[in-house]
């Protein structure tokens, strides 16, 4: 398979070294605006990649294109050739619904809409996908196969995508301030810098193992540890005297807002 890559930005270098490491059968190339971007993530895969030295070039050699360009530039790059037939698109710009997609490409490209995240540099990502109309299940398969070399992934119907952007997509910036929230905290109680951030990175990622490993509901394993009149139960009416839960629902809710507008 012949697979192009428009935009070689962190998430699309990641997903590009994901899928490449998983299937060797792929043949890539790459274009950005920006040629070194292009010219160091071709030296960065182990399989040859090549540069196109333009979207029209790198459209018309390839069968899949994964457009991983900023939702302002997606009209630009997609407008730039008009050789979209027989083509899959995988677009993972923020916002950007499967119709303005496939407008820009004169209706001419299978259309299938990604919100990818930025653990996918580590294997690590939570992916979901929705098609277009003229996307087959075939094509959904293919979609299916090359995130899943990035993280897991979910096909959801498009009118859920926002909620995916706002939830998944933006997430770890979320999760990133819990870690170093938790980490000063440590750090006012006395402990060493590095090892407070330590013991939070590794209590998130261990909670969310267990949450996803032993099937049980959240609500189950916190109660496991909270015992009656004991430290946990003391830390999470604060938690919830400070609104955290509201903080992170809110949080969610205005991220989905923006993601509509960005379309």
């Amino acid at each position: 398979m012949k697979l192009g890559l428009i935009g070689c930005g962190r998430m699309g270098s990641a997903l590009l070294q994901g899928i490449l490491s998983s299937n060797s059968a792929i043949q890539a190339c790459v274009y950005d605006a920006y040629v070194p971007s292009a010219e160091a993530l071709a030296s960065q895969c182990d399989a040859e990649v090549g540069i196109a030295e333009s979207i029209q070039a790198l459209v018309s050699q390839s069968e899949v294109i994964v457009l991983c360009v900023k939702p302002s530039d997606v009209a630009s790059a997609l407008t730039a050739t008009e050789t979209w037939t027989d083509k899959l698109l995988l677009s993972i710009a923020a916002g950007v619904t499967v119709e303005t997609l496939s407008e820009n490409t004169s209706g001419q490209a299978r259309v299938i809409r990604v919100m990818p995240n930025t653990p996918a540099l580590i294997g690590q990502g939570a992916s979901a996908f929705s098609r277009g109309a003229t996307a087959t299940p075939d094509d959904a398969e293919l979609a299916q196969e090359l995130l899943s070399s990035v993280g897991t992934v979910s096909e959801v119907k498009e009118s859920l995508m926002d909620a995916v952007t706002g939830l998944s997509g933006s997430g770890p910036a979320y999760v990133y301030t819990i870690i170093e929230a938790l980490s000063d905290a440590g750090v006012k109680q006395g402990l060493p810098r590095d090892v407070s951030l330590q013991l939070a990175c590794q209590t998130l990622k261990g909670a969310a193992m267990l949450v996803e490993e032993s099937g049980m509901h959240p609500s189950e394993l916190r109660d496991q540890v909270t015992s009656p009149g004991g430290t946990t139960i003391a830390g999470l009416a604060a938690l919830e005297e400070n609104g955290l839960r509201h903080a992170l629902i809110s949080a969610v809710e205005t991220a989905t807002k923006r993601s509509t507008e960005l379309g």
